[in-house]
């Protein structure tokens, strides 16, 4: 079944619950990215509200949410400084999401396609864990590492792990309380007898959690062993008024266009936002329960769309963000209702109740997230992909060490090399087909060549050729292949010449065909002119 199929508010008893624990989560990330970045606190809110609204709603994918990313804070950090005023940054932005545009047209998201499934299950696990590390501190109350930061290294100089060691200098038996109550509620939630009951399948445990957090809060406003700081809580930015919100947004320096420096900012905002954007669709689409595949094209075209208008009202470069897109499907999201939901309450509530969300416990937030990564990372996932052989489980393991050591795109990198490795070695032993019983009888060697000869099989196969005895009979059948290289056409040639003078009795089966078109285009040729006759009779659904 496919959820939109029936409407796009056909699924809003899904979608609109999902869309507030997604906002809930948001809004902490959204102002310490802004805060990581060196820019206005509210431009991460503008991002996110746009990230929402107009990402989600040109968005092709059902489940992705777009915001502002921990991966560009800081480049936007460089930025800014280097450019020297927050407005030129912005038109920096504009220029960012133009180039995502033309990328979005040129079709350049056919890249995201090209990174394994062992290295995209490996970013999903690695975010998993970085999630549950970086949110430890928080849960306890020690608060300096910004919240959403997924990097290694931290701007205060500390690190993932020396992080860990810092915070038991600054417990807090309030955070502490509400981080342990708020689990309770997370596991107790999760319960099977707990979800057949009507009024808890409405209600996401993830509310329950920030209600009875602010509630907490309160509380502990009167107990001084307990009191929550100004640190250990949500500090959006409060206006005084209506026009003060509004007074939060901020113009780009259109002057500034003629700057080179600006054009590369944007470059480089533009190439890595979409890669990241394309990481995540991948590992989105990945998590859907529905297997919806999302047009990688058209994501591009929308993010550089949303990100044009968050540069032009002072808001923060926009990419789709895993934390997000993986906390709306855990939570039970289904369409891109959820998204475009978040980013109007995150509007709505930045403007008439910013006082009412400071009151939210970070710790309490941490708690969510900790079931986000744990959900992320589950030890059964490792199972299965060790399960798999060292081909798919090394590059899952080196992905997962690298995010966790270095940052999201380093990490990926790194096993994505590990995984061409995998595939150039493979392919290195594979230059042709060859059974024992089958290929070495009657005093005959039979190689059958593979379908697709590169110049990655010139070693094996030249050391094969090398290796046979003077006064053999052998048959090299390329008869199958598609294509051969020409540096294995002139190995074999070479060794033409080389079996006359060891009296080996040589017989070359030519290729049948020289080559071919490519497939691809010519399936789709096919289907967009109807070729594909389906009696939809026997469809089922």
């Amino acid at each position: 079944m496919n959820p939109e199929k029936n409407g796009i508010f056909s699924n809003l008893k899904y979608d609109l619950p999902a869309s507030i624990v997604v906002f809930l989560v948001a809004v902490p990330l959204c102002l310490g990215i802004a805060l990581a970045s060196g820019a206005p606190l509210f431009s991460g809110i503008i991002a996110g509200i746009v990230g929402g609204i107009v990402a989600g709603s040109l968005s092709g994918s059902q489940l992705g949410v777009s915001g502002p990313a921990a991966g560009l804070a800081v480049i936007v950090l460089t930025a800014i400084q280097e450019l020297g005023a927050f407005e030129i940054f912005l038109m920096a932005v504009v220029i960012g999401g133009i180039f995502q545009v033309l990328l979005g047209f040129a079709k350049a998201g056919i890249i995201g396609y090209y990174f394994p499934s062992s290295v995209i299950k490996g970013m999903l696990s690695g975010i998993g864990i970085i999630i549950i590390l970086k949110q430890i501190p928080h849960a306890v109350g020690y608060d300096k590492d910004y919240e959403g930061s997924l990097s290694f290294a931290q701007p205060d100089g500390h690190n993932t792990f020396s992080e860990l060691f810092y915070m038991f200098e600054a417990l807090s038996t309030g955070a502490i309380i509400i981080t342990a109550i708020s689990m309770l509620i997370l596991i107790l939630w999760e319960q099977p007898f707990m979800k057949k009951i009507k009024l808890f399948q409405i209600v996401q445990g993830p509310l329950i959690v920030v209600g009875l957090g602010i509630v907490l809060n309160l509380i502990f406003q009167n107990m001084p062993s307990l009191a929550l700081t100004a640190e250990q809580v949500v500090k959006i930015p409060v206006p005084d008024s209506i026009n003060g919100f509004f007074g939060q947004f901020t113009l780009p320096d259109y002057s500034s266009i003629t700057n080179p420096a600006v054009w590369v900012t944007g470059m480089t905002i533009a190439v890595v936002a979409s890669l990241e954007t394309l990481l995540c669709l991948e590992a989105t689409d990945k998590l859907d329960p529905f297997k919806r595949v999302t047009p990688a094209n058209q994501e591009l075209k929308a993010q550089g769309v949303a990100n044009v208008i968050s540069g032009l009202i002072g808001g923060l470069p926009i990419t789709q963000v895993i934390v997000r897109s993986s906390t709306n499907i855990q939570s039970g999201g289904r369409t891109k209702m959820s998204s475009i939901f978040h980013g109007i309450i995150l509007l709505v509530c930045a403007m008439s109740i910013p006082f009412i969300l400071n009151l939210i416990p970070l710790a309490s937030l941490a708690a969510i997230l900790f079931l986000v990564g744990y959900k992320l990372a589950k030890p059964v996932l490792f199972k299965q992909m060790y399960g798999q052989g060292q081909t798919h489980f090394v590059p899952f393991m080196v992905t997962i060490l690298g995010i966790v050591f270095t940052d999201l795109l380093m990490g990926i990198g790194m096993g994505l090399a590990v995984a061409i490795f995998y595939v150039l070695y493979n392919n290195y032993k594979k230059p042709f087909l060859f059974e024992k019983d089958k290929d070495l009888k009657d005093g005959v060697l039979r190689l059958a060549l593979a379908e697709d000869v590169t110049f990655i099989n010139k070693a094996s196969i030249q050391r094969t050729l090398s290796q046979i005895p003077d006064g053999s009979k052998v048959i090299i059948d390329a008869s199958k292949s598609i294509n051969i290289d020409f540096d294995v056409i002139e190995i074999i040639e070479e060794f033409e010449v080389s079996a006359k003078h060891r009296n080996i009795d040589l017989t070359i089966i030519e290729r049948e065909r020289k080559g071919v078109e490519n497939q691809v285009s010519e399936v789709e040729h096919a289907l967009s002119n109807n070729l594909l006759k389906i009696d939809k009779k026997t469809v089922t659904i």
